[in-house]
């Protein structure tokens, strides 16, 4: 007989390991983490520019609702990273940088 326990037994498989572009600087970062997490990670709290006051906004809610975390994804703007996952090679804008 099985034990019921067994089905949620934890598999350690290892994360696997990507590169994406953060303001054009190299970032190493685990395949599956989302944009933010990344960012949090790396230490950006500022992460895009108020529309209207050109004041820095940073994360809020963190799951998709507040759109303040929205940066530029390999080319497409206002790409909420709090939901968006990383994938190989991606090229992510922050406010700061999206004038230039």
């Amino acid at each position: 007989m099985v034990n019921p326990g067994d089905i949620f037994a934890k598999v350690n498989i290892p994360p696997q390991k990507v590169t994406i572009f953060l303001n054009g600087t190299a970032i190493e970062a685990d395949l599956g983490e989302t944009i933010l997490s990344v960012l949090i990670r790396v230490g950006h709290q500022k992460i895009r520019l108020s529309s209207k006051t050109r004041d820095w906004r940073g994360f809020y809610c963190g799951m998709g609702s507040c759109f303040e975390c929205l940066v530029c994804v390999d080319g497409i703007p206002n790409v909420r990273a709090c939901i968006t996952p990383i994938s190989a090679g991606m090229q992510v804008i922050l406010g700061d940088q999206l004038d230039r």
